[in-house]
């Protein structure tokens, strides 16, 4: 199997969506969405994000209400969006190693397409991996699918908590990768990015005391995070020839198995001889913090977010330099209790 273009020639354009205009498209119908489902969320609980924009509590998680990843987007989903069996869903937080998985998938499905080595070729060697790799949440605003070919494997990211997937996706048999990461490293990560966009846009920094109090009561985009990961977690055990659980920490630890791991689970498994000749290695150093990271010092991803801006460390315990002891210790109280008979651990 393999994600189909028209050709090689076309791919990056009709593959990973890139075209100025679309966006344009997608903003317009971002618009109609927001519009048709007003009624039904701006009834609901309200709170104030990371970026002081508005969020609504529904079905226990906060969402925003006109970004593409939004509350609109996930009510429109859950009543249009239709999954096929040969689908395959990567499922993180942000910042709870999103990029990097969807270029670790990206690239094991498409490596027979693409030499992992070629400047030329490979996406991933010019092009951020959000770019690779659509959400689904972005994707129901297009006007024209990610995937034009009804055969190709579809390879799809959301943010989406378990108990408000498309009821498509819940039902078709597809697989789901579910990756999560040390909350504290969550926050700590999340932290910068906002603060990233922030600088773009306003001279208000967010300080750290104030995304630690929002992290810690559980509000922000798709949290709260404790129980994202659990509703994943009881998921995978309930169903574990469908959902994957891997944590951002063991995948850094022990990367070549992981990815091996991973690509028998999405049913790209490696053959011997791709062993033999170095490939998932090849993989594994495509996808590292710092070729990706090179890649991406400059341009934008199509929704206009800074491709630097997904990039600052990519380590585990940098929380180690950054949070009080006091912080540490009511978020290990609070991860204690929430995971509390879960063998969740980073």
């Amino acid at each position: 199997m393999s994600v189909s273009t028209t050709s090689d020639a076309s791919s990056l354009s009709s593959i990973l969506g890139l075209c100025i205009e679309d966006h344009e498209v997608e903003k317009a119908n971002l618009a109609l969405i927001v519009d048709r489902y007003k009624e039904s969320f701006t009834s609901l609980p309200q709170g104030k994000g990371w970026l002081g924009e508005t969020l609504y509590l529904y079905q226990g998680y906060w969402y925003p209400s006109i970004t593409f990843i939004s509350i609109a987007t996930v009510m429109a989903l859950q009543d249009t969006f239709q999954a096929k069996p040969t689908d395959i869903y990567l499922v993180t937080q942000p910042k709870s190693g999103t990029t990097w998985i969807k270029a670790l998938a990206f690239a094991i499905v498409n490596r027979t397409r693409y030499n992992n080595k070629c400047l030329v070729t490979h996406p991933l060697l010019t092009i951020n991996p959000h770019d690779c790799v659509p959400f689904i949440e972005n994707e129901i605003l297009r006007s024209k699918p990610t995937y034009m070919d009804e055969n190709s494997t579809r390879l799809f990211a959301t943010h989406m908590p378990y108990n408000s997937l498309p009821q498509s996706i819940l039902d078709s048999g597809c697989r789901l990768v579910y990756m999560c990461r040390n909350p504290k490293d969550v926050l700590v990560s999340m932290f910068h990015f906002v603060n990233k966009l922030k600088g773009d846009f306003s001279h208000d920094v967010l300080k750290l005391e104030d995304a630690f109090e929002k992290f810690s009561k559980g509000i922000g985009s798709c949290y709260p995070y404790w129980d994202h990961v659990k509703g994943y977690y009881k998921a995978s055990l309930e169903h574990p020839t469908r959902i994957l659980f891997l944590t951002y920490e063991n995948m850094k630890m022990d990367t070549a198995n992981n990815v091996k791991r991973l690509a028998d689970f999405i049913g790209y498994p490696f053959t011997k001889e791709e062993e033999d000749n170095g490939v998932v290695q090849e993989i594994v150093s495509l996808c590292s913090f710092k070729s990706l990271s090179d890649v991406n010092k400059h341009g934008k991803i199509v929704s206009g977010v800074p491709s630097h801006a997904f990039f600052r460390e990519g380590e585990v315990e940098d929380w180690k330099k950054h949070l009080t002891k006091e912080m540490t210790h009511i978020l290990d109280e609070i991860t204690k209790e929430k995971f509390h008979g879960l063998d969740i651990s980073f």
